[in-house]
């Protein structure tokens, strides 16, 4: 048991989370697989951030953000995080998210348990490169 509360409270990006009774423990996000996180609605902030690498921005300028394996596209509220996901890519791109309007455009949003912001798709016009 301490191993997994090791695990829980030391995980640098929050994946997991026991259940309220510590009998149960499950991940806050399901990225390629089907698991009940809970999801709930949520208006975002007017602006999110996407972390890419440079080599992946024209592509994303084409076709917008789109989610391929994963159950959704993954936003950040700062440029902070966001740098760090690019990082994880090869050389870092930030691209700026404009939120508020996709949300006044009908386009759903959740917000995981560990701070990640989920929609299921980023279209170009939302989309802004940031310097």
């Amino acid at each position: 048991m301490e191993e997994l509360e090791e695990i829980v409270a030391t995980n640098n990006k929050q994946r997991y989370e026991f259940s309220e009774d510590k009998t149960r423990i499950r991940a806050r996000l399901g990225h390629s697989i089907h698991v009940d996180v809970e999801l709930q609605e949520t208006t975002p902030p007017d602006v999110l951030y996407h972390g890419t690498a440079t080599s992946a921005v024209d592509s994303i300028m084409q076709q917008g953000i789109l989610k391929g394996k994963r159950l959704y596209v993954h936003l950040s509220e700062t440029m902070e995080t966001a740098t760090n996901v690019g990082k994880r890519h090869g050389t870092p791109a930030i691209l700026r998210i404009d939120t508020r309007r996709m949300h006044e455009d009908g386009i759903k949003f959740y917000l995981s348990r560990n701070g990640v912001w989920l929609t299921d798709h980023v279209d170009v016009k939302y989309i802004s490169k940031e310097s």
